[in-house]
């Protein structure tokens, strides 16, 4: 595990990179995800930034899952279709009626807290039923197991790649197989056909259109 002194340096560099390309400290935004912030490291990361005199925007999952909403989801679609954001650290399951909820779940890496297939299958479906009948439709679908999903079917360099059906991945990889777990609990407790990724969405956008012009 990296020392302080290793993290500080790596956060200069870092930030130095950004200031070569011409970005001026007042337009830097660092936002820690609801999932990083269970990591023990990321106490140091904020620390260390905060000392530098950068703004450092903590959200919670219920932020990240309306963050998410407000970027990933097209306003045409806000009233026939939801968000989910797979995540490492939770899931974020999001949609509109009247007013914009959020749930969280367990993310992808449950298994490193001995989180059982069957009983995060069950959680994650329970949830997901709370999603109003008529926001089922459509799924629009973010996060890093979802990006491995959508790069086996990818044509091109299209925006939206519309995910196969959990049952249809195969893979050795634990994560993956974890997601596409919670993927398919998603999809039971819908009954929704169509999952669509989008390649240039993520949370941080929909932070970055929330402030202020």
């Amino acid at each position: 595990m990296a020392n302080t002194e290793d993290i500080r340096k790596g956060l200069k560099d870092y930030i130095g990179t950004m200031f070569d390309k011409g970005v001026k400290s007042k337009n830097i935004h660092f936002v820690i995800s609801s999932g990083a912030q269970k990591e023990p490291k990321t106490a140091i990361i904020v620390s260390e930034l905060k000392k530098m005199g950068f703004v450092v925007n903590l959200v919670t999952a219920e932020q990240e899952g309306k963050l998410a909403l407000k970027c990933v989801l097209p306003p045409s679609y806000q009233d026939n279709s939801f968000v989910v954001d797979i995540g490492s650290g939770n899931t974020k399951i999001s949609w509109v009626a009247g007013q914009t909820s959020s749930l969280e779940a367990p993310g992808a890496k449950y298994y490193e807290k001995n989180l059982k297939d069957e009983d995060v299958y069950n959680e994650v479906k329970s949830l997901t039923a709370k999603i109003p009948s008529a926001n089922r439709e459509i799924c629009f679908i973010i996060g890093g197991v979802p990006f491995e999903l959508a790069q086996q079917t990818r044509t091109g360099e299209e925006r939206f790649t519309v995910l196969n059906n959990p049952e249809t991945y195969n893979t050795d990889k634990v994560k993956i197989k974890s997601g596409v777990n919670i993927y398919k609990a998603i999809k039971d407790a819908t009954n929704c056909d169509t999952f669509v990724f989008d390649w240039d969405a993520n949370f941080t956008i929909g932070f970055l259109l929330s402030l202020n012009k």
